[in-house]
């Protein structure tokens, strides 16, 4: 168990190895037309060396600042520790736009124990925005506090959305139809977590995705929940690469939009 002197101090640390990893990820962003991509599952299911690199370079520096910590990452998987905590990495949100040179990227690091999210790192390069939290001590903004919003809702705001190939198209379609219906403006940046962070400076009401992976959404909810907002469970096969439906809104929101959703096992492959 962290204090919060402990907490603040892995929170310094972390913003250093995430404005390190970012200037790596900005180096690759710069030459990216030399990179060679590859996919995954499908053709838009992307990665880079970019993403493997930029993965090492954090996991070999959390190795040697935090031995015995436990680690899962998007490209290399989840290595146990012993200390009850795990660090959560991905290492490029949002390759897609990355590698097609839009800014909707960021660098996504966060911390967990067993009660959920702890602290969070999200670093958007290209836009020069460090988002820092952590349990008990605030979300800041490059080093002004943010709060999620209380001028906006879900019928005067905007709700982030996202989706990919492993979510059928019909349930999408369905999710977009209902918000509609419920007249929820939504829009799409192509980062889940840099759209996650976004509810947490109070950009948007809240998000929705029907299937994410904990590296894409551990990071943020910690600075949400340090911003005062709500966040959807998460289930304990997440910690093993599994996909959750995420949810994240303002207090006053995060019932009607878990509503409007309805996010279960049955809307994502595993």
């Amino acid at each position: 168990m962290l204090d919060d002197t402990q907490l603040a101090s892995r929170l310094a640390t972390v913003e250093v190895i995430a404005r390190k990893a970012g200037a790596l990820a900005l180096n690759y962003f710069n030459s990216r037309d030399d990179l060679e991509i590859e996919t995954k599952r499908t053709l838009t299911d992307m990665v880079s060396i970019a993403d493997r690199e930029v993965e090492e370079l954090i996991r070999d520096e959390i190795a040697r600042l935090f031995p015995g910590d436990a680690m899962l990452g998007e490209e290399y998987g989840l290595q146990e520790g012993t200390t009850g905590l795990t660090w959560v990495v991905d290492p490029i949100d949002g390759t897609a736009p990355f590698l097609n040179g839009l800014p909707a990227w960021c660098i996504s690091i966060g911390l967990m124990d067993q009660s959920g999210p702890l602290l969070g790192a999200i670093f958007a390069p290209v836009l020069d925005e460090m988002f820092l939290g952590a349990r008990g001590q605030g979300t800041t903004l490059n080093g002004k506090p943010v709060q999620v919003t209380s001028r906006f809702d879900l019928s005067s705001g905007l709700l982030g959305t996202g989706s990919n190939d492993r979510v059928p198209a019909a349930r999408v379609g369905h999710l977009h139809g209902e918000l509609a219906e419920a007249g929820v403006a939504w829009v799409r940046y192509g980062s889940g977590a840099l759209m996650l962070a976004y509810v947490a400076a109070g950009r948007v009401v809240g998000f929705c995705e029907p299937r994410m992976s904990l590296w894409d959404c551990l990071a943020a909810y910690a600075l949400i929940e340090a911003a005062g907002g709500r966040v959807g469970p998460i289930p304990s096969e997440a910690r093993q690469g599994k996909g959750m439906g995420v949810l994240a809104a303002t207090p006053q929101d995060f019932e009607r939009l878990a509503a409007l959703t309805r996010f279960d096992a049955a809307d994502w492959e595993l």
